[in-house]
């Protein structure tokens, strides 16, 4: 069974040119909605096996839980990724052209407020602690397997937001959905 952990994320840049935000996948420390905290260090080991494998975990929309195939594919690659004292920092790049990325993006630039601001990893707890009942953390978890990570409108950690995302000239966007007609 996959779990998955909401956490923020907080958009620190964005290439119009070339798709590329970053931000943190996961805080630790934090106790999200279902009463788990992430220790640091959790993702050291499944960070690891990634980087022996050369791969990275997925990046997804809504961990793809829509109906059609197309739902189910991802809407970027993740290019870098890597724990700090705030937690797993993620480096990703949509791809622009994309119908399901292009949307992404123009969610999470939406105004008053950001219609897309957080990210969720889908994972399996490999090793934590569980807390007594009546405490308001349910499991420490020391260390996890990543399989994905996704963009979503509401992640567990009410508190972790979309700070900024740079604006993508509207030509680049719409020059990358020509480029994407023609290839279809």
């Amino acid at each position: 069974m996959i779990e998955r952990l909401h956490g923020g994320l907080e958009i620190k840049s964005f290439d119009s040119d070339s798709g590329i935000f970053s931000g943190y996948g996961s805080v630790a420390g934090n106790i999200d909605s279902y009463g788990d905290i992430v220790a640091k260090g959790a993702y050291k080991i499944t960070l690891a096996e990634h980087k022996a494998a050369g791969t990275m975990p997925s990046m997804l929309l809504q961990h793809a839980m829509g109906n059609t195939v197309e739902d189910s594919l991802p809407i970027g690659i993740w290019t870098r990724m890597h724990e700090d004292d705030t937690g797993l920092f993620c480096e990703g790049k949509l791809c622009l052209g994309n119908q399901r990325a292009d949307e992404a993006y123009r969610l999470m630039k939406m105004t008053p407020r950001s219609a897309l601001n957080g990210l969720s990893v889908g994972y399996k707890a490999v090793h934590w602690q569980m807390h007594g009942k009546g405490e308001p953390v349910r499991r420490t978890l020391k260390a996890v397997k990543l399989f994905e990570v996704s963009l979503v409108d509401s992640p567990a950690n009410p508190k972790a937001r979309v700070s900024s995302v740079k604006s993508t000239d509207p030509a680049t966007l719409a020059l990358a959905q020509l480029a994407q007609a023609f290839r279809s």
